[in-house]
């Protein structure tokens, strides 16, 4: 019998895309998968994913250049299954498990079936394949997948540290460290490499500057001890200059903008969609707080706690990762005062918060030990002149230094 021919559409892969761009091809045509094997590599936003195949058979097309981008629901690979599996995907829907669960058998990408055939156009008679069983195992995040693969481990033979024995990202490198050979080369690939892309080009195009001033912290200090007595959520510090950021937006609104894309025109935004770094297994990464200009205190430290611990467990959806129109940065937490950041293209400013320590201070005339943070702000002087920023800076400042300075904003 013939074998049955199956079309794998892109699956929607977060809220809001539209499509994908391919990064990589993991599989040829002609080229022997199993079910739920990884098939192609793709961006979208800062998220780079490996896209599982339902299908086990033989490629016997693929669809999209490495660069080009995708449509969700158009044709990414097709397959020659054999007829009973045929069959069965007639009446069963196989549902894709997270992104790259089932691990493919070794060797099994380069298994080919006769000749090998164009991407263009699928292969007219292939004999029925052989596929093998898939191994699952528990890996969940596709970057540990693919950085086993790039190194030649066999994730079968890792213990995991996870729960239920699911296999970490430190339990890759940590197997990896007596099997490799040069531990000075580190590829620049998947989130790194599109990182690097982002922060080259906006130091390329945005003509960015830098103003910075030293504040006093000890009354916002006080109201953050104060609050955290009374009933209720917790406030973080983080919150606190966050409502700061959208007060201080309130009043500058020049600077909640970007410019087009052809540089002739400067797009002031409505609404304040704050982006705050966050540090994550797979690296640095911005989750967005949409329309944080109509969130309280309380709010925005509900939303940066979420958005933090999907951060943190790698949950964090391509929609969750755009759309940001401001950056507040706040690498106090790293131990350190100031920092000059790049701007988070295409967005116009970014401020940024060093840690909160105790310094000499001269305070109501007298030199005292005060809790002092450095404040930078970082800004495209395209869309502001130095006057702007300083006074934007200057705002912030005197919020942290007197917070009652906010009541007047409400």
């Amino acid at each position: 019998m013939m074998p049955v021919v199956r079309e794998f559409t892109l699956p929607d892969l977060g809220e809001g895309l539209t499509g994908a761009e391919v990064v990589r091809w993991l599989v040829e045509v002609g080229e022997v998968i199993a079910v739920d094997q990884p098939v192609v590599e793709v961006e979208t936003a800062k998220a780079v994913v490996e896209v599982p195949c339902p299908y086990g058979g033989v490629v016997t097309a693929r669809y999209g250049a490495e660069g080009e981008e995708v449509p969700v629901g158009a044709p990414l690979v097709t397959v020659a299954v054999s007829p009973e599996a045929g069959a069965v995907a007639e009446t069963v829907e196989r549902p894709l498990v997270g992104y790259g669960v089932a691990e493919r058998q070794p060797g099994a990408r380069r298994a080919r079936v006769g000749a090998k055939a164009t991407a263009a156009s699928p292969v007219a008679v292939i004999e029925t394949p052989v596929v093998e069983t898939p191994v699952v195992l528990p890996v969940i995040s596709p970057l540990v997948r693919r950085l086993a693969r790039e190194h030649g481990l066999d994730l079968a033979k890792v213990t995991g540290s996870g729960p239920d024995g699911l296999i970490m990202r430190r339990d890759v490198e940590q197997a990896l460290v007596p099997v490799s050979v040069d531990e000075n080369l580190v590829p620049l690939r998947g989130l790194r490499k599109v990182v690097a892309e982002k922060l080259t080009r906006s130091h390329r195009e945005i003509p960015a500057a830098t103003c910075w001033v030293d504040a006093d912290a000890t009354a916002l200090m006080e109201l953050r001890a104060q609050l955290n007595r009374s009933a209720g959520p917790k406030v973080s510090v983080l919150a606190l200059l966050a409502r700061i950021s959208t007060a201080a937006l309130a009043r500058f609104p020049e600077l909640n903008s970007s410019v087009s894309e052809d540089g002739s025109a400067i797009v002031r935004h409505s609404a304040v969609h704050l982006g705050f770094a966050a540090q994550s297994e797979r690296g640095l990464v911005v989750p967005v707080i949409r329309d944080a200009h109509l969130l309280g205190t309380e709010q925005l430290g509900a939303e940066l706690a979420r958005l933090t611990e999907s951060a943190r467990s790698g949950r964090l959806t391509p929609a969750e990762l755009t759309g940001g129109t401001f950056t507040l940065n706040n690498y106090g937490v790293f131990g350190v005062d100031g920092s000059t950041p790049i701007l988070n293209h295409p967005e116009a400013a970014m401020l940024g918060v060093g840690r909160i320590t105790p310094k000499p201070w001269v305070y109501e005339g007298e030199l005292a030990v005060r809790q002092v943070t450095q404040l930078s702000f970082t800004f495209d002087h395209r869309v502001c002149d130095g006057g702007t920023a300083g006074g934007f800076l200057r705002f912030v400042a005197d919020c942290v230094e007197q917070p009652g300075v906010l009541l007047r904003q409400l």
